[in-house]
C-alpha cells in the first residue's frame, strides 16, 4: 500500500513499507549526464546519481505523481491520494474553445485562425492545472500561452510569465499586443516587464520577465502570484531554475511550454516535476505536411582536410580541435562565400563571440558590400533595443545576413524571412540544434522553403575519429529521429 498525501505545490509526500519506499528510490534514480566528468564525482564526493525521491523527507515533486500511479500499476500496490490532489476542471472543453473563441485574437490587423491542435493544448493546461507542452516552433506557442493566461485572468488570477532573454520579455509583449490589436484587451494596463533597468514591484495582473530577474527574490515574493508559465522550459533544468521554482510553493497552475526535448531522462523528469507531465501538441512534420510551416532541405557539407593537417591534428583534446576550427581561415573564408551567394535573408550561427563570431562578421561585411548586402551581428553584449530593431528590419528585408551566437538567436526568435540558417560551429545538443532550425521554419508569403547548411569537419586520422565529427553523427541521428530530409556533400578544403 503506498499513500500520497499533498504537502505544497511544488511537493507531495509518498509514504509506505520500508522496502516500497526503497524501491520508490531506485526507481526515480538516474545517473546523471557527464557526473562522472565532475569535480565532485572525481573526488568521490557524489555517486554521480540524482535521486528524485528523497526516502528520509518521503518527498517528490507534485508533477510526477502519474509516474507514482504507473510504478503502483506495474507492481500491484494499492494507490490512495489525498483527495486535493485530485484535478476538476470548471468547464468542459466546449465552454473552453467557445472563450477561446470569444477572444477574436488578430495577427497584423488580420484574424487568426486558431488550430484544432491549440485548442487541445489550451483545454489541456487548463483542465490539467500543470502540465509541460512540447510544441514546436511555429505552432503558435505564444498564442496558446495568450489564451490560455486570458482564461486565468478571467478569475482574477495574478500570473508571471518567466521567459529565457530579455529578448523574449520583449517579443512575448509584443506578440499579447498583436493579438490583442482588434479585440480591446488593453496589455499595457494588464502587463509589465521585467528585466535590468524597469521596477520590481509588481502592480498589474501579469509579468512577463527572465528568471535572472527574479531567482534572488525571498520566498514571500512569490505569494502574490497565482499561475507561473514557464515558456522555452527546457532551459529550466539549472539549479537555480529549480530552486527559483522551488520558492513558488503555493503556486497551484504551472503550465511549462517548450519546443523540444533533450533525450536525458532525469532532464525530462525533473522539467515534469516542476510543471506535470508532457503533452505533445504536434510535431514539426506534422507541421510541414499540412503547409503550415516551411519545407526544410539540409545540406550536411563535411569539409575534408588535407592528410598532413589531419594527422597533426590526430587525437587532439576536444578544445583544442574547437580552437583549430574557429580559427581556420580557409573554413572561414567557405563560411563568408556560403553566406553572401545565397539568395533570401540567411542567419549564421557561431558559438564562440571573440574567437569566431567577430572576425566572421568582419569577413562577411566587407564581402557583402561587394554585392550591396545588409549584415547585422548580434552576440550576448547586443543590448535588447538594438536586437528588436534588427529583428523589426529583418522581418522585412528580403536579402540580409545576421550572424549570431546561438545563446541569442538558437531558441524563441521570431524571424519568418530566414531563408537560409548555416550552423558555423559544431555543436551535438539536440535542443539547441532543433531550436536553431526552427528559425527557419515559420512561413512568409513568397517564401517555399528554408535551406540548412550544416557544416562538419572531417579530422579523422585512420581508425581515429574527432570529436567534431562524432558530433556531426549526433546531429545526422537527429535529423533521422525528426524524419528529416538530409543530403552529404564533401567539400575539399586542400
Amino acid at each position: 500500500m503506498i499513500k500520497v498525501e499533498k504537502l505544497d505545490d511544488v511537493y507531495v509526500r509518498v509514504f509506505g513499507d520500508a522496502s516500497i519506499e526503497q524501491e520508490l528510490t531506485d526507481f526515480f534514480t538516474y545517473e546523471y549526464p557527464g557526473a562522472r566528468f565532475t569535480p565532485q564525482y572525481r573526488a568521490r564526493l557524489w555517486d554521480g546519481k540524482v535521486r528524485l525521491y528523497d526516502q528520509l523527507r518521503k518527498t517528490l515533486y507534485v508533477g510526477l505523481l502519474h509516474y507514482v500511479q504507473e510504478f503502483c500499476k506495474r507492481n500491484e500496490y494499492e494507490l490512495e491520494i489525498d483527495a486535493e490532489l485530485r484535478v476538476q476542471c470548471d468547464h468542459d472543453e466546449d465552454y473552453i474553445e467557445g472563450f477561446v473563441r470569444s477572444l477574436n485574437p488578430s495577427s497584423r490587423g488580420q484574424p487568426i485562425t486558431i488550430r484544432d491542435y491549440q485548442l487541445d493544448a489550451i483545454y489541456t493546461a487548463i483542465s490539467r492545472e500543470r502540465t509541460l507542452l512540447l510544441s514546436p516552433t511555429a505552432s503558435g506557442k505564444s498564442l496558446i500561452i495568450y489564451a490560455t493566461l486570458r482564461y486565468h485572468l478571467e478569475y482574477g488570477r495574478k500570473i508571471v510569465l518567466i521567459v529565457p532573454t530579455t529578448s523574449l520579455v520583449e517579443q512575448m509583449y509584443a506578440d499579447f499586443e498583436d493579438y490583442s490589436s482588434s479585440n480591446g484587451w488593453d496589455v499595457e494596463q494588464h502587463c509589465q516587464k521585467l528585466y535590468s533597468g524597469f521596477p520590481k514591484d509588481f502592480t498589474r495582473d501579469v509579468l512577463i520577465t527572465t528568471w535572472q530577474s527574479i531567482y534572488k527574490q525571498p520566498k514571500n515574493w512569490f505569494r502574490q502570484f497565482d499561475v507561473i508559465f514557464g515558456d522555452e522550459a527546457h532551459q529550466f533544468k539549472a539549479k537555480s531554475l529549480t530552486d527559483t521554482l522551488g520558492k513558488m510553493d503555493n503556486i497551484r497552475y504551472r503550465i511549462g511550454t517548450t519546443g523540444t526535448l533533450d533525450n536525458k531522462k532525469v532532464h525530462r523528469l525533473v522539467l515534469e516535476g516542476i510543471f506535470g507531465p508532457v503533452y505533445k501538441v504536434t510535431t514539426t512534420k506534422q507541421l510541414m505536411d499540412s503547409g503550415r510551416l516551411s519545407d526544410l532541405d539540409i545540406k550536411c557539407i563535411m569539409l575534408k582536410y588535407p592528410d598532413d593537417v589531419r594527422e597533426t591534428m590526430k587525437r587532439a583534446q576536444y578544445q583544442d580541435e574547437m580552437d583549430f576550427i574557429v580559427r581556420n581561415e580557409k573554413r572561414n573564408k567557405f563560411i563568408r562565400n556560403l553566406a553572401v551567394k545565397q539568395k533570401g535573408n540567411t542567419l549564421v550561427l557561431f558559438q564562440y563571440v571573440k574567437k569566431h563570431g567577430i572576425h566572421l562578421y568582419e569577413e562577411i561585411d566587407k564581402k557583402a558590400k561587394e554585392v550591396g548586402k545588409q549584415v547585422f551581428f548580434v552576440a550576448g553584449e547586443t543590448v535588447v533595443s538594438e536586437r528588436e530593431r534588427i529583428r523589426e528590419v529583418a522581418r522585412d528585408a528580403e536579402d540580409c545576413i545576421i550572424v549570431a551566437s546561438y545563446g541569442t538567436f538558437s531558441t524563441g526568435i521570431n524571424i519568418p524571412s530566414i531563408e537560409n540558417i548555416i550552423f558555423a560551429s559544431p555543436s551535438k545538443s539536440k535542443i539547441r540544434n532543433l531550436q536553431s532550425i526552427g528559425r527557419g521554419l515559420r512561413l512568409k508569403e513568397g517564401k517555399q522553403s528554408c535551406d540548412l547548411y550544416d557544416l562538419a569537419d572531417d579530422l579523422h586520422w585512420k581508425s581515429w575519429k574527432n570529436h567534431t565529427l562524432n558530433h556531426a553523427a549526433e546531429r545526422y541521428k537527429t535529423y533521422a529521429e525528426e524524419d528529416f530530409k538530409i543530403k552529404i556533400v564533401e567539400v575539399n578544403l586542400d
